[in-house]
Formats: C-alpha cells, structure tokens, sequence
C-alpha cells in the first residue's frame, strides 16, 4: 500500500500549493440548512419556517503537525507553515486569497480558507521555533 499525502492545490497565479508534512488524523465536514422564520406561528406556539437555502460545506483540518527539529540545520518551522499563512493574504493580480482543490485519497473539495491558527510549540536553545500544531478551515466554493 502506497502512502497517498493531503494537499492543498492551486492553479492561481502567483499563490503555492500547501504540502502537509503529516497527513491529518481526521476531517471534520460541516454543512448548513438556513431556515426563515415567519411572522405566523404556528397552533402549538412555533413560528412557522420555510426553507431558504443550503450553506456551503465547510471541512476543519485541526492538529496538523509541522516539524524542523531533526533538520541539519537550524531551520524554523515558519518556512514550512508559511504558505498556509499566504493562503489568507491576496495572490498576485487575483484582488483575492486563491482558490485551492483539497484531495486527499478519494476526498476530493475545491475550497477557499476561511480561517487559520496555528501554535509554535517548540523552540530551539535560541529560540528558534521548531515545531507547529495548525488549523485550517475551508469552505466549499464553485466558480469565484
């Protein structure tokens, strides 16, 4: 059996793809119903709804580790998570954050970031940070 990597992908000019260094150890999928509330009730007291529409599916990457320690030279992990960090910021003429293809396997999802974190959790003698835990939240799109 072959180790197949999760990756972030892109074709955007002037944004990088974002390689995870370990593969997550879950994916948690989200999706929203959106219902409006009516000015009518109803005989047991609820106000009436009707459907409005379906949100965009959302997927959480939690726990992705990054590692520099066991690297020959003293090389920070920033320069491993620095393109997730990009992922937020503008990609070149585009006038927005790009678009990426999740696939991992047979899980497959164009998306945007809409949130990161991360946590720099180990730091070397001179405090060069080491080793990182990161989030990242996507959210499902068609054609921007």
């Amino acid at each position: 059996m072959t180790l197949v990597k999760a990756m972030l992908t892109t074709t955007d000019a002037g944004a990088v793809a974002i390689n995870f260094q370990f593969n997550p150890s879950s994916l948690l999928f989200s999706r929203t119903v959106k219902w409006k509330e009516e000015a009518a009730y109803t005989t047991a007291g609820f106000p009436k709804v009707s459907y409005s529409n379906r949100g965009a599916e959302t997927l959480k990457l939690s726990n992705l580790w990054f590692d520099t320690y066991e690297y020959a030279t003293k090389t920070s992990v920033l320069t491993l998570i620095s393109p997730i960090i990009k992922s937020t910021e503008i990609a070149g003429s585009l006038k927005r954050p790009p678009v990426y293809i999740f696939a991992w396997g047979e899980n497959y999802m164009k998306c945007v970031v809409t949130n990161i974190s991360y946590e720099l959790t180990m730091f070397l003698a001179d405090g060069t940070p080491v080793r990182a835990k990161v989030s990242i939240d996507l959210q499902e799109v068609d054609d921007i």
